[in-house]
This record gives C-alpha cells, sequence and structure tokens, in this order.
C-alpha cells in the first residue's frame, strides 16, 4: 500500500507536467481553431484533474487496504498466498516487464471500458465523461471516481501476480497519461500507419460522437488502437469529426460537480 501511495505522489508531479506541454500544444497548433481555451465547464475540469489525478486514488486505496484487513482478521487470515507474492516478471528485464504490463494492461482497460458502456449501472457512471461537449487535453480527467474502483478491482488479479518493479507501474502511468491527454486534445493528430497500433485524437473524438456508432459505441481503445481493429470495434470515418459530442439525454444529466460527485448513487440531490 505504501508502494501505492509513494506511486501516487510521483506520478502527480509527471500528470501536471504533462498536462502543462498539451495546454502548451493546444495553444500553438489548434485543430478546431475556434474552440477556446476557457471554454464552459473547464473550472470544473480542473478539479477533476486535481481530484481524479491524486485525492481520489489515494483515499480509494486507503479504503481498500482496510477493507482488506477487515476481511483478513475475519477470516483468520487468508487462506491463500498475496497476488503480488507470485511475482511472475519479477526476475524479467524492466523492459520487458514494462512491455507485458502494457499490453496486458491496455487490453483489460478496454475490456472494462467495453463493459462501461454495456452494463446499464457502469454506463451512469460513464456518463460524466461523455459528457464533454469540446474535447480537450483536460476531458481526459474528466471521469467519475467510481470508474477508478471498476477498472482496480477488475484488473487488479491478473496485474498483480506479475510482480512488476514499481518504476514499471510509474512509467506506464506516465505513457498512459500521455496518451489519454493527446487523445482527447485538440490536436490534429492521427499517427499514420501507426493509427493501427497506438490510439489517436483523430480516432478518440469519434468514441464522444453523440450518434452512437455500433451498438454501445467504437473506439474503445485506452493506448493502444490495435485492439480496436482486432475485435471489430473500430469507427475511422472520412470526415475528421462528429458534428457534435456527447450522449442522447444529456440534458438530463447535471452540471453541478456537487450532483455529479454522487450521480447516480444520489439522483435526488441532482
Amino acid at each position: 500500500m505504501l508502494q501505492i501511495l509513494w506511486d501516487t505522489r510521483g506520478y502527480f508531479f509527471w500528470l501536471m507536467l504533462v498536462s502543462a506541454c498539451c495546454w502548451l500544444l493546444e495553444r500553438l497548433a489548434p485543430w478546431r481553431k475556434e474552440q477556446r481555451a476557457l471554454r464552459k465547464g473547464i473550472g470544473q475540469d480542473f478539479f477533476w484533474l486535481v481530484f481524479n489525478g491524486h485525492y481520489a486514488g489515494v483515499v480509494i486505496a486507503l479504503v481498500t487496504a482496510w477493507l482488506g484487513r477487515q476481511a483478513a482478521a475475519l477470516l483468520g487470515g487468508w487462506p491463500w498466498p498475496e497476488p503480488e507474492s507470485v511475482k511472475l516478471l519479477a526476475a524479467s528485464p524492466v523492459w520487458l516487464q514494462f512491455a507485458v504490463f502494457l499490453v496486458l494492461k491496455d487490453l483489460l482497460e478496454y475490456g472494462v471500458h467495453n463493459l462501461l458502456h454495456r452494463v446499464p449501472l457502469l454506463w451512469e457512471f460513464h456518463k460524466l465523461h461523455h459528457s464533454i461537449l469540446e474535447l480537450d487535453w483536460i476531458g481526459n480527467m474528466r471521469f467519475h471516481w467510481m470508474e477508478i474502483v471498476v477498472y482496480r478491482s477488475l484488473t487488479y488479479l491478473p496485474l498483480a501476480v506479475l510482480g512488476v518493479d514499481g518504476r514499471v507501474i510509474l512509467w506506464l502511468a506516465v505513457v498512459s497519461t500521455v496518451i489519454g491527454h493527446l487523445n482527447h486534445s485538440n490536436l490534429k493528430l492521427s499517427w499514420g500507419p501507426l493509427r493501427y497500433l497506438v490510439n489517436s485524437p483523430r480516432m478518440h473524438v469519434w468514441h464522444h460522437d453523440v450518434i452512437l456508432r455500433g451498438e454501445h459505441g467504437k473506439n474503445f481503445g485506452i493506448v493502444l488502437s490495435l485492439w480496436d481493429w482486432l475485435f471489430g470495434t473500430a469507427e475511422w470515418p472520412a470526415e475528421e469529426q462528429p458534428l457534435r459530442l456527447g450522449f442522447e439525454g444529456m440534458e438530463r444529466f447535471p452540471e453541478g460537480l456537487a450532483a455529479r460527485l454522487v450521480y447516480p448513487l444520489g439522483r435526488r440531490f441532482a
């Protein structure tokens, strides 16, 4: 648990640096030139940047650790070894640990992201991320804190048994933030032939189209677009951008910060 907290503190520095660089790139070469830097909702998005970038992860980690201790005490200790003790990749070179961790984590998160669109209750949480009407780098950090719980719960076991070096976890978090910020940025990037491997703003913008593409949406990739092309969920229209972003029925979605923090668990506050 201390390792998680250390990584979170180290990550926050890189989050701020990556954010500043993306903001500067958007000022130098904006894709949608009419889009304002101080767009509607930008103030609230700075809250999500700091909250989701640091505090939410720390609180969830502490609560999870406490619940784990209570459960272990109730059972008289865990009857099985802790997943972290398996350490499948501990003896491997750091570069190999990074490569395996990146591919496995991204594949798992592609699946979780898909579930966020398919499972009605999870979609209610995911609506916050899709409520953004003008994509820019900071839109990457607008998501409900429950998504952290969902992602960590569903990916924890297969990732924990790898036993990778703590540096790998931090490096991958930084790489994921770079790609995530760029995917949501107001930058005209497609990566050329690499678009079949790495996600981009040119591809991800269609994930935010208000018109639902496919039964549950398209372009679920996080860092790698590879999974979308492999599993038939890729969308790359001839037009560069959708006419409108969001989701159907968004006019009924709460706009206030407090209401969004508790939505949909406390709809009476919305």
